[in-house]
Formats: structure tokens, C-alpha cells, sequence
């Protein structure tokens, strides 16, 4: 039988995890090219023969999105396949629209051909959207689960932006190991408050790999909790799904691929920023959930913020840096430090397009939605140079850094600055606690510990 030439369409994360669990030794297809998107400087270059595998000795290139039509024609393509995420439905039938119309097939592929089972109980962490909460939702897991004595590790979805071979499996169990692996900000923003709080995160490109070296970790593990990125479903087959919706973005739940996906899987929904939430959206969030994930239990949830430094903020005139991926693809144009500029009362909020340089002026051209807020753009030692000038070069009083990480590790900044954190609590019942009880009973977690100990 001849086979199918394949492009995996992604944007160096779910299609790497596609290609490795079902193309990489399959004989019917033969993958022909992946193309990038979404993530600047990752096209140009090839996925090692390494990974690749014995069916790909040449490795395999990797193309800018832009040249899918032409690609798709020059190398006799049969199908592509749609391989990331946080993506409108009409752009993701966009994309489909470009591949028929050059004469090839559309295919997404689903859990059961993606997901690899753990011999270990599995928790799943998605979001309907980028900047949900996700994050603090998975440190809230993992901290009720170490009060039990449990020991959780977890692992978070790809961002490899580096050497693909050096980052093959990668663990992470201090603030120096970050250093060691040059992660990019939006690395750091995962990874740090987990090891800060002395959790070990695993992440990198093969993850079969990975849930092998998790299983067999010398620290132990009794848990293994997934941490999702964007909105994509879990490379791992959960024991517990939880899916994190956000009012801010009402009905996003049900427009965006795959977040509708992991909102129809999921056995428990948390709608979270119900503090700073209109009523009605939090309603048609509840509604949306109750409509497709009936079954699903439903918490609510504030997302708490604390301020370093209060005085910082009040009656002066303040940059707010919020998280990149929240703002660019995550299409928000506010985020915990905006939250903390009104709170606290600044004087203004400085815009900050009039001081932007290099790619951040053009992350400020592409995404014109963003406003008077810094994206907190890294993936790269020019990015970050470009970062710090913008910073510098604004006129404000100080700086809020509404990141999950420090910056000022990374950047040197010539103005007073106050880190926000957030923390995810849940309002009234039921909450995480029980359903992680549920969890720990069903899975004899308390028995085993008890041996352990």
C-alpha cells in the first residue's frame, strides 16, 4: 500500500506529541513536514532524526505556516493534520478551507489515538482558554495532595523553543535547573511557582519518555497531575479531569478548539474570577457547562490576589506587565496586575506602545487588542533585551509585574517594582478538597502512604 504524505500543522508542542504517539513508527504515513505557527523562530529548522526515529534517518523540516498552499503542492500532500491550540473555530475552518482548497485532506486527531495511559493515578489540569487559571488550579491540587502526605509531580504541557535533543525530557526542581535548561519567560511562568513551592515539574518533547521517567522519578510519585497549556486536552489519560472556564471571556468555552473538547470531558468544571466577574457571564459560563458537560461537577471559584507592595501602586502612575500568552493568543487585555492597578487605585495606567521596541513593537502591531498593558514577551535573549528597553524606556512611577515569575531575575529594570501573585479559592460547595478526598479513597492513595510510612 503507497503511503499518505502527512504536514502536521502545530506550533512545537501538540504536533511533536501527535506525530511521536501515532506517525513517528507508523508505515502507512510518511510525515513529510511540519509547519509552525504562533511562536516566533521555532520554523526553519528540523525535527532531529533522533526523535524522529528509524523511519526518518534525515530528520524531518519545518516550515512556516505561511507556506502551507505551496507545500502541500510541491510535496504532494495527502492530508494535514491540525496539531495546536486556543484556536477560534472559524480559524481553525480557515486553516481547513487553505488545505482543501490545495487539494489535501483535514484531520484532527483525538484523545484515543493521543493519550498515553500511566500505571500511576493521573490528574488533568486543562483550560477552555489561555489564562484561565489553570496554573494556580494545579498548584491548589498539589498542595491538598502533599498535606496527605501524597507525593504529586507534575508535568506540563510542551514548550520547546530550544534544542528539541536537550530537551527531550527535562525536570525541574529548582530555580537553578530553570537556568540550566535557558528557559524562555513563558517556561519560567509554569515551571517556577511550582519548584518555588519545592514541586518537581517534568516537561519537554517526547512523552512517552517523560511519563516513564515520572514513574520511575528517585523522589517517588504517587500522583501524577497534568498540567495543560493553552486549551488542549491531555497527553495523558486522566483518572480526574478538571477543566478551568473564565468569565471574562464568556462563551469562549464553546468557540475555541480544543477547550470545547476538554469542557465535554472533564468531571469537574471550575469557573474561576467569579470576584471580578459580571453575574451574567458567570451565569452563561454555568449555563454553557450545565448545556454540554452535564454530568461534570461545578465549583466556583475566586482567583485571590496579594500585592507585595501595596505603596507602590497607590496614587502613582504604573506600568502593568501581564502575562504574555494571556494577552497575544489568549486575547486578553487585562490580567491580574490591571486587577491590582484598580484595586490599589493608581494614579494611571501608562501605555506603553509609545516606548515599545523591536518585537515587542510588533507584538503591539499583530495584536492590537492588547491596550495599555505589556505583554511580558521572552522567547528569546532578544526578545527579553527588547523587554527591558520598553520597560525602561516608559514614563511611569513604577512597574507592577502581574507574571507568575519574577522578572527581575531575568531583566534589570530602572524603577520601583511590586510582584502580584494569585491564588485560586474556592467559594462555598463543594470544593477541591472533597473531590480530591473522592480521588485518594478511589485510588487506595491513604492505604499506600500508610504502608510507605
Amino acid at each position: 500500500m503507497e503511503k499518505k504524505n502527512i504536514i502536521i500543522i502545530g506550533a512545537a508542542g501538540r504536533d511533536f506529541h501527535n506525530f511521536n504517539t501515532y506517525y513517528r513508527d507508523n508505515e502507512e504515513f510518511n510525515v513529510v513536514a511540519f509547519t509552525a505557527t504562533q511562536i516566533p523562530d521555532i520554523d526553519g529548522r528540523k525535527y532531529p532524526s533522533e526523535l524522529a526515529g528509524k523511519l526518518y534517518p534525515e530528520g524531518i523540516p519545518i516550515y512556516s505556516q505561511d507556506e502551507l498552499p505551496e507545500l502541500i503542492k510541491e510535496l504532494d500532500v495527502d492530508e494535514c493534520v491540525f496539531a495546536y491550540s486556543d484556536v477560534h473555530y472559524e480559524d481553525v475552518m480557515s486553516v481547513s478551507a487553505i488545505v482543501n482548497a490545495a487539494g489535501a485532506d483535514f484531520t484532527l486527531l483525538g484523545p484515543k489515538k493521543t493519550m498515553i495511559k500511566s500505571n500511576k493515578p493521573v490528574i488533568s489540569v486543562c483550560a477552555v482558554r489561555t489564562g484561565t487559571g489553570k496554573s494556580q488550579t494545579s498548584r491548589k491540587i498539589i498542595e491538598t495532595l502533599l498535606e496527605q502526605g501524597i507525593k504529586v509531580i507534575a508535568v506540563r504541557h510542551p514548550m520547546p523553543y530550544g534544542d528539541l535533543n536537550a530537551q527531550r525530557v527535562q525536570r525541574f526542581a529548582t530555580v537553578e535547573d530553570l537556568k540550566e535548561h535557558k528557559c524562555t519567560i513563558e517556561e519560567m511562568e509554569e515551571y517556577e511557582p511550582h519548584v518555588e513551592r519545592g514541586n518537581i515539574v517534568y516537561a519537554g518533547v517526547d512523552y512517552a519518555d517523560i511519563l516513564e521517567s515520572v514513574e520511575n522519578d528517585p523522589d517517588g510519585c504517587d500522583v501524577i497531575l497534568w498540567d495543560g497549556g493553552n486549551n488542549d486536552f491531555s497527553f495523558y489519560e486522566p483518572d480526574l479531569a478538571v477543566t478551568v472556564l473564565d468569565p471574562h471571556r464568556p462563551g469562549h468555552e464553546l468557540k475555541y478548539y480544543p477547550g470545547e473538547v476538554t469542557l465535554r470531558t472533564t468531571d469537574v468544571s471550575i469557573i474561576n474570577k467569579i470576584d471580578s466577574a459580571e453575574k451574567t457571564a458567570i451565569e452563561i459560563v454555568e449555563n454553557n457547562i450545565k448545556s454540554v458537560s452535564p454530568e461534570s461537577t461545578i465549583i466556583k471559584a475566586e482567583s485571590t490576589i496579594t500585592v507585595d507592595n501595596p505603596d507602590i501602586i497607590k496614587g502613582k502612575k504604573v506600568l502593568i506587565v501581564e502575562d504574555g500568552p494571556t494577552l497575544t493568543h489568549g486575547e486578553m487585555n487585562i490580567g491580574a496586575g490591571t486587577v491590582a492597578a484598580e484595586r490599589l487605585k493608581a494614579a494611571e495606567s501608562v501605555d506603553p506602545r509609545s516606548f515599545a521596541v523591536g518585537s515587542i513593537k510588533k507584538t503591539f502591531e499583530k495584536y492590537i487588542h492588547i491596550g495599555n498593558v505589556l505583554p511580558a514577551m521572552g522567547y528569546g535573549e532578544q526578545q527579553l533585551k527588547d523587554l527591558e528597553e520598553t520597560i525602561n524606556k516608559t514614563a511611569c512611577d513604577a512597574v507592577i509585574i502581574g507574571t507568575p515569575i519574577d522578572l527581575t531575575r531575568v531583566i534589570k529594570i530602572n524603577k520601583p517594582t511590586t510582584r502580584v501573585h494569585y491564588d485560586l479559592d474556592e467559594v462555598g460547595d463543594p470544593n477541591l478538597k472533597d473531590i480530591l478526598n473522592d480521588f485518594v479513597e478511589k485510588h487506595g492513595l491513604k492505604k499506600e502512604f500508610a504502608k510507605q510510612s
